[in-house]
């Protein structure tokens, strides 16, 4: 719980920077102190017996412009005039290696993801297209928005964790897929990543244990639909609000345009036969999510057909041509359809 509350990868960066310190010279404990006070969940770090102070002033969407060329400097290895980094940080808390902060704009906390120096495509706009996509096949999304800055879309994600009240943001309790698990985010304790385990937790966790699991079911099914194979533990968690912990709406859903046609894996164990993202894996333990065979090859069918109509969808979302047939592997691949094993099918 208290690596929840600690900055990922973009996060560390920034602390790296600020400090003039390589990753080597810093502990677990330097990147809770030193990051902002506006982590994921309840929980904040400090380095004296009182508690920090909570955060009351955040950026503002005027700002984007300065914090966008800001996160491009980082990741071109420049200085960061220190002022400007302070306002970076805010967000950096947040998992994932890409460029963001926390963006204040009316009653309500977002988290603004930036373009990234090398990307191969828009991938905030590709992002927005693939969460909206998720939320017509009937999934959880957080809501999402693109701003255009400078010429860039920046993809504005709302924070589920904070509500805002007349004091302040109000804090809601937030614990990742990781810690559910009892697991780290290494290779040593991949196999414990995993989907079937995690509707076991929200058993014991969600006050709608049988609603949420059939929603994981959903997420894995979509997961594998659009080959999003970063769906690790960390983006997956639990929030508890006045109506007890559920599970949080979807987010990070990022297709993987891959190659191969015989074999695609999800980052969790999903069925008998491990990771496959196959339809024969993903019935083959349904029932950890409360559904039967039938039951599950119907939610399969359902995200199916919206998932086929994606390039109309990604059209309208306002992604181009040439993103879309970037992106064209990453759906529907033949071996999604698999019935049997591929060993089996020869």
């Amino acid at each position: 719980a208290v690596r929840d509350a600690g900055p990922d990868a973009w996060g560390r960066r920034v602390i790296e920077h600020k400090l003039q310190r390589s990753a080597g010279d810093l502990e677990e404990i330097d990147y809770l102190l030193y990051g902002p006070q506006d982590g994921a969940g309840y929980l904040s770090c400090g380095a004296k017996l009182e508690p920090p102070a909570p955060k009351r002033r955040y950026n503002r969407t005027h700002q984007l412009t300065e914090l966008v060329a800001a996160a491009e400097a980082i990741e071109e290895g420049k200085r960061v005039p220190a002022h400007i980094l302070e306002q970076l940080e805010p967000g950096t808390s947040m998992g994932g290696a890409r460029p963001k902060a926390t963006i204040e704009d009316g009653d309500h906390l977002w988290l603004g993801k930036f373009p990234e120096k090398a990307g191969r495509c828009n991938l905030q706009r590709v992002e927005y297209a693939t969460l909206e996509l998720a939320r017509r096949c009937g999934i959880t999304v957080c809501n999402a928005h693109l701003q255009s800055v400078a010429g860039h879309d920046v993809l504005m994600v709302q924070r589920f964790d904070r509500e805002h009240t007349e004091g302040g943001y109000l804090r809601f309790g937030l614990v990742s897929g990781l810690t559910l698990l009892d697991c780290d985010d290494n290779h040593l304790e991949r196999e414990r990543w995993s989907y079937l385990l995690l509707a076991d937790q929200l058993r014991r966790w969600s006050t709608m244990p049988d609603t949420d699991r059939i929603e994981l079911f959903r997420r894995a099914v979509f997961n594998a639909a659009v080959t999003n194979n970063d769906d690790h533990p960390r983006n997956q968690a639990v929030l508890r609000t006045g109506r007890g912990w559920r599970l949080t709406p979807a987010y990070d859903l990022v297709p993987a345009p891959l190659v191969s046609l015989e074999r695609r894996d999800l980052a969790m164990t999903v069925g008998t036969f491990g990771r496959t993202a196959s339809i024969y894996n993903l019935i083959s333990q349904c029932e950890r999510f409360e559904l039967t065979a039938e039951a599950a090859r119907k939610e399969i069918e359902n995200i199916v057909t919206i998932v086929r109509t994606w390039r109309d969808h990604f059209r309208a979302c306002g992604v181009s041509e040439k993103d879309i047939e970037y992106m064209a592997q990453a759906f529907l691949p033949d071996c999604f359809f698999f019935e049997k094993p591929v060993d089996a099918l020869k």
